[in-house]
């Protein structure tokens, strides 16, 4: 599907008149878990040419597709970008870290990348991932669980479990979280891997309690400790500068 997807997103750029900077798959698929009818989640960051940026104007900042063989294309406007970047965005974020990409403006990425280490923020993050996670803690409490949502809660749960054992930027690959279980929930997880791989997106699996009360204590401590965490060291007039370098691609 590659070709497939970089021949779209040359059309957007071309009947929209802008500069894709970065495409990535983000979802199932990135994540490394993905049902034989996940579609292509496609994210990407664009840029207009400098003239756009000079109106006083609102415009929109957000350019979405759709087609008839499951490529789902959301973008962002680098202006846009940047709001989101000084948030802490845990999305856009993970963007920068997609084992999945399509296409990538390298001197956009050497630029950027930085900004979007030094702007993570570990207690946005984490408390975004937290409610996540809590949201789909309940959707498992059931004899009966869609296995989509279980994986969902396993991995905002040791998404959220990895900023505060380590600080930084989680990884977008699942199976790279794992590190932070013992080897029988680890055997556990694998095993519902390879049976969601053979399944589709609607499936539902009996519940593993053990697994279930896993997630139940380390959604709690997350919690508890994520209260302590720190905030992003944001540098506006660095944003500014590279902001300004950006448009020059």
């Amino acid at each position: 599907m590659t070709p497939k997807i970089i021949e779209k997103i040359k059309e957007v750029e071309a009947s929209k008149g802008v500069k894709v900077l970065l495409a990535v798959e983000s979802g199932s698929r990135a994540w490394g878990f993905a049902s034989p009818d996940s579609d292509y989640d496609i994210r990407f960051i664009y840029r207009h040419e400098k003239d756009w940026y000079l109106s006083p104007w609102d415009k929109d900042e957000t350019i979405e597709f759709m087609t008839e063989d499951d490529l789902d294309g959301s973008g962002w406007d680098l202006r846009k970008t940047f709001h989101l970047l000084l948030k802490s965005n845990a999305a856009l974020l993970s963007w920068f870290y997609s084992p999945i990409v399509y296409m990538e403006d390298t001197r956009f990425m050497e630029l950027f990348r930085p900004l979007a280490d030094a702007c993570f923020s570990p207690i946005a993050v984490s408390y975004h991932y937290l409610s996540m996670s809590k949201k789909y803690l309940e959707a498992c409490r059931a004899d009966e669980v869609k296995l989509k949502s279980y994986f969902y809660c396993l991995r905002t749960a040791l998404t959220g479990k990895w900023i505060i054992e380590k600080g930084s930027v989680p990884p977008v690959l699942f199976s790279d979280l794992l590190i932070l279980v013992d080897d029988e929930t680890k055997a556990k997880i694998e095993n519902l891997i390879s049976l969601k791989a053979t399944k589709g997106e609607s499936y539902y699996h009996p519940n593993d309690w053990e697994l279930f009360d896993f997630l139940e204590k380390t959604i709690a401590e997350n919690e508890e400790k994520s209260k302590s965490l720190s905030g992003g060291k944001v540098d506006k007039g660095e944003m500014e500068r590279v902001f300004r370098e950006i448009l020059k691609l």
